[in-house]
């Protein structure tokens, strides 16, 4: 692990990535000591910084590519060069030979090139960070495509991995970092991303998609061949159609962009709340456009190695958290959040919802054209500080997912109103979520349980009586029980306090008995008090 980690800090400095570093906002001793580096004494060399960034994600490894990947959506966040060359990182990143790609096919299927193609072009049509994937014709006719994961990847991973989590453990001491919660940020991350290691998985993923959108109109998704299918090989479908990202072909072919980001919008909003199954991988390299009718353009999703979906519970705070903020309900808002325990029950709600009022009121009834996220997010993050708001691990896909379909909204269609488009399909999955459909399809559900258990209604009925009266009959022992001992308390206290009594007594009597030759009194008080006292103390 020392020698991963000394190899990253090589890339670092071969690739100068601290050039990239905003000096000028870093804390004045980071600014000091910035140029006492040894590796700013190396040259920068002729390519550029979105270049030099590119290539040594790529250097570095999956984990890295995938945090490229997810920056080259955010062109709002980045400058056009840095987002231009990260966007190769999609599908363009350095193949491994079609040699090897062979030879672990054949040994993944048991089977020679020829037993099992037809055709197959050995240089690859795409390569990403944990996969490749060629084009292939099946012996029944069938135009394929063939994926096939990279040799020695998942070793590489771990590394990366180990080295995350202690980064993660040290940065979770930080007494503000512990509402980030970084190590179960990581452990899921980590789920997620060894996930698509199995192509058994992706397979599933990929067939249970297709399920959900059968002849939708909004999605299609294309079919695997199981026979063909393996850990480390799936083979399915090709398909035709034109990437997300390739704006000037989208144009030229006179697509409808304002439906196509509105109806990424409803593909997003479809797949978390009516499915709660969604593809949380939807950078532009994994999203095409079938553009056969223009003006009714469909998305078209490959590689779902990584999905995600909610808890009921979660699925339902999150809808009515974003109905309140659609109509600008803070108090709303803040309420639900600390019902649902992300932040505490001791946070004041008219204070929470003040907070929020002020991040989120300038971006509403806004395109996306004229929103900050970057400083949206910024807002955010300051509000979730000063209220110790903990980061929910199992929103993080979600979340990711949702900027992704942003970024994407943004270069399609930048006067796209994201809230306008959500607000009528959020409130229509509510109102069939509480009305009579939603209690229909819940009793649906459960039919099956109910009908096995409604013979046994009988027997359950009774057994649950006659607990009902054992429990009946041991509460009444057990008072019994309870005023017995206190009544035996009682006459042990009166028991005590007659002892106490007598041993005064007696002990007054013989202390004057014992001073009697110096005080003249009569002493029949005194011999009437000592014999009470004898008496009480044998009267026990």
């Amino acid at each position: 692990m020392s020698l991963r980690l000394f190899k990253i800090l090589w890339i670092v400095a071969r690739y100068r990535l601290d050039t990239l570093v905003p000096v000028e906002r870093l804390p004045l001793w980071l600014r000091l000591l910035m140029p006492l580096l040894p590796f700013r004494w190396l040259p920068v060399g002729q390519r550029s910084r979105g270049e030099r960034l590119r290539l040594a994600l790529e250097s570095l490894g999956p984990i890295f590519v995938k945090f490229g990947q997810m920056l080259s959506t955010r062109r709002d966040l980045l400058p056009d060069d840095i987002a231009n060359e990260l966007r190769r990182l999609q599908d363009q990143v350095p193949p491994f030979p079609g040699e090897l790609a062979v030879e672990r096919l054949e040994k993944a299927l048991e089977m020679t090139l020829a037993e099992a193609f037809a055709e197959f072009e050995r240089a690859p049509l795409a390569s990403a960070s944990i996969a490749q994937v060629h084009a292939a014709r099946l012996h029944t006719g069938e135009d394929v495509v063939v994926k096939i994961i990279r040799p020695g990847i998942e070793r590489i991973m771990r590394q990366d991995m180990a080295l995350m989590y202690q980064a993660a453990k040290l940065f979770a001491k930080i007494p503000e970092a512990k509402r980030l919660r970084p190590v179960e940020v990581i452990r899921d991350y980590e789920a997620t991303l060894f996930d698509e290691l199995d192509l058994y998985k992706e397979a599933a993923n990929t067939s249970q998609l297709k399920r959900n959108f059968k002849d939708s109109p909004l999605l299609f998704v294309p079919t695997i061949y199981w026979p063909y299918t393996r850990r480390q090989v799936m083979v399915q479908e090709r398909i035709r159609g034109i990437p997300v990202a390739d704006m000037e072909s989208l144009t030229a072919r006179g697509t409808n962009l304002k439906k196509l980001a509105e109806r990424g919008v409803e593909l997003f909003f479809t797949q978390v709340f009516r499915d709660n199954f969604f593809h949380a991988d939807m950078h532009p390299g994994n999203i095409f456009v079938n553009c056969d009718d223009p003006e009714d353009p469909q998305y078209i999703a490959i590689d779902c190695g990584i999905v995600g979906s909610l808890t009921r519970e979660d699925q339902d705070y999150l809808a009515r958290n974003l109905l309140a903020f659609f109509h600008q309900d803070y108090y709303e808002v803040a309420a639900l959040h600390i019902e649902s325990g992300w932040v505490g029950e001791n946070t004041r709600a008219n204070e929470f919802a003040a907070a929020v009022r002020t991040v989120c009121e300038p971006i509403l009834e806004k395109p996306l054209k004229d929103i900050s996220f970057g400083q949206v997010l910024l807002g955010l993050f300051q509000t979730a500080r000063r209220f110790n708001m903990e980061v929910q691990p199992q929103l993080v896909l979600l979340q990711k997912t949702l900027l992704h379909i942003e970024g994407l909204g943004r270069q399609l269609y930048p006067d796209l109103d994201l809230w306008r488009t959500a607000k009528p399909f959020l409130e229509q999955w509510m109102k069939e979520r509480a009305g009579v459909k939603g209690f229909w399809e819940s009793l649906k559900r459960q039919a099956p349980e109910l009908s096995h258990q409604l013979p046994e209604l009988p027997v359950l009925a009774h057994q649950a009586l006659t607990r009902m009266e054992q429990e009946q009959r041991q509460r009444q022992l057990q008072a019994k029980a309870v005023d017995s001992m206190r009544a035996e308390f009682d006459a042990r206290g009166k028991r005590h306090q007659r002892l106490r009594i007598g041993l005064l007594l007696l002990a007054g009597a013989l202390a004057w008995q014992t001073l009697g030759p110096w005080i003249a009194a009569q002493q029949w008080p005194v011999l009437v008090a000592g014999a009470i006292g004898l008496l009480l103390l044998v009267w026990q």
